[in-house]
């Protein structure tokens, strides 16, 4: 195993039928993800670039409860993109998460995230958790295109 390895994660993409800063709005309204977002279901963050953002998250064997993954906020470019890593947080693994937000038109946008995992634990935390995130970023996605649809088109009726 080399310490250069990577591995990637990417969700889904989606189209939503509402504009990108409408939704953008919405990816970083964390206080309002414990009514949409079934894998972050807790933000903590000042969103200032190399400020901390702590994410509280599902128990990924699923038996219930949570808890706290410490990143560091790294871009804040609205509507397009958010990024943020592990900084030194985990030795032996790095992980650089990235959303993005694709203008396709006045009312219409695309999301997807990805995950960088590297360093010298990357293949283990990629064999290991490798499928939970990549199941937690789909459903992301698809619940921020329901929630971000339902809220403008309630907003636009």
């Amino acid at each position: 195993m080399s310490s250069s390895s990577s591995h990637t994660i990417e969700s889904i993409a989606v189209e939503i039928a509402a504009p990108a800063p409408f939704v953008w709005d919405l990816l970083v309204d964390y206080p309002s993800y414990p009514l949409w977002n079934p894998y972050t279901v807790a933000v903590q963050t000042t969103l200032a670039v190399g400020d901390p953002i702590e994410l509280t998250l599902p128990n990924p064997d699923g038996s219930g409860g949570t808890f706290v993954n410490r990143e560091y906020i790294r871009v804040v470019d609205p509507p397009r993109q958010l990024r943020y890593d592990t900084g030194n947080e985990l030795p032996g693994i790095f992980g650089r998460r990235d959303q993005y937000v694709e203008r396709l038109g006045p009312d219409r946008c695309g999301y997807r995230t990805t995950e960088v995992f590297s360093g010298e634990y990357a293949e283990q935390i990629f064999a290991s958790h490798g499928p939970w995130v990549k199941a937690g970023f789909d459903a992301v996605a698809r619940a921020l295109k329901a929630h971000a649809e339902t809220r403008w088109a309630a907003r636009t009726a």
